[in-house]
């Protein structure tokens, strides 16, 4: 076992490494409590601060704290866990390649304890899609699409690049980010996966410990974009009682209002939304609103989780989804991740143009 896998696990030669050692999970987590406890830390750090922690300072702790991660990640089988574990071992990889690219000098060690552009490149089967220009890279169109599709601004839209010969130009800089995404994607894949009984009962304390860290956490990140038919069953049921005027009770009012708060509606947008419905008063809908966003409380409040909405009979018309997540707004985010983006139409820009016709 090598620095260089401790420090990069998602490799196929840290895997090798761990086979030839003849590793047997179930051993680990029954006997070393050293190697669990950085496993514990892996994932909660990916939680709550999106990195991994430090690194153990013994290789093989290190290097076996990753499988166990992932372990772990299946275990708890929660979609957000698993999206924060994934970009946090990715973006710690990118941080350290990054830095490694730009040494002029070798480690002290030896040669093999330092990961180059060409090693990356062969390892996620990008060497030949990926030629160097006089500045920067050439990279094959489909290449790109694939790599590029989670990233935001219009820089990364393929319409707004230098394209020749089915190549896609970027700096040194972008081929990093698409490094990442590499790394993202093998991270991620295979996650979360059966594990047998015999580790999984080892785990139970660590498993119920990142259950508490995501239940304590608001594990959405900021949103603004407005798709109704992309809210979980239980706001589009609200909403729709909203809609046709019908009563609600108080858990409801607050449970709809806190959501569309929380995906970045303001308050004179919600005001109008319900203005329809006879239960819900401007001045009293204002107030609600604006309490619960902070304005005018000491505390801002987060939309109920799905254990709160179950117990007060909010929680309706249940998918696939609604079983494999635990809050609505975890729910909502996965659903503008996986979606694309002409399905990506904000319903505030839509009723703007709708206005904009009426007054032509």
């Amino acid at each position: 076992m090598q620095p260089l896998h401790a420090r990069y696990p998602f490799l196929e030669g840290a895997r090798e490494a761990v086979e030839a050692a003849a590793v047997d999970l179930s051993e680990v987590v029954a006997t070393d409590e050293t190697v669990t406890q950085r496993a514990l830390e892996r994932v909660e750090h990916a939680i709550t601060d999106g990195t991994v922690g430090e690194p153990h300072r013994r290789t093989r702790v290190e290097l076996l704290s990753y499988p166990v991660a992932r372990v772990l990640v299946s275990l708890v089988d929660q979609h957000v866990c698993t999206r924060k574990y994934a970009r946090a071992e990715a973006e710690t990889a990118h941080e350290r390649f990054a830095e490694e690219f730009e040494q002029t000098t070798e480690f002290k060690s030896t040669q093999s304890e330092r990961v180059e552009l060409r090693d990356l490149l062969a390892e996620f089967d990008l060497s030949a899609s990926v030629r160097e220009a006089e500045t920067g890279y050439w990279v094959a169109v489909g290449t790109y699409l694939d790599l590029a599709a989670d990233q935001r601004g219009d820089e990364w839209r393929l319409v707004n690049r230098p394209l020749a010969d089915g190549r896609v130009r970027i700096t040194d800089d972008d081929l990093h980010v698409l490094l990442k995404q590499a790394i993202r994607h093998r991270v991620e894949d295979g996650l979360p996966f059966d594990v047998p009984d015999v580790i999984a009962d080892e785990l139970d304390g660590e498993v119920e410990q990142l259950r508490e860290v995501l239940a304590d956490l608001d594990l959405t990140r900021e949103i603004d974009t407005v798709v109704p038919e992309m809210f979980p069953p239980c706001m589009q049921a609200l909403l729709d009682q909203v809609q046709k005027g019908e009563h609600l009770e108080h858990h409801s009012r607050f449970a709809i209002a806190a959501f569309l708060t929380s995906i970045g509606m303001t308050t004179d947008e919600i005001v109008d939304l319900f203005q329809v419905n006879p239960g819900f008063g401007e001045e009293a809908t204002r107030y609600q609103v604006d309490h619960i966003r902070g304005d005018t409380s000491p505390t801002e409040y987060s939309t109920p989780a799905c254990s709160t909405m179950k117990s007060y009979g909010d929680c309706v018309n249940m998918d696939d989804l609604c079983k494999r997540i635990s809050h609505p707004m975890a729910y909502y985010e996965k659903k503008l991740d996986d979606a694309d983006d002409d399905e990506l139409v904000d319903w505030r820009e839509e009723n703007g143009e709708d206005e904009a016709e009426a007054d032509a």
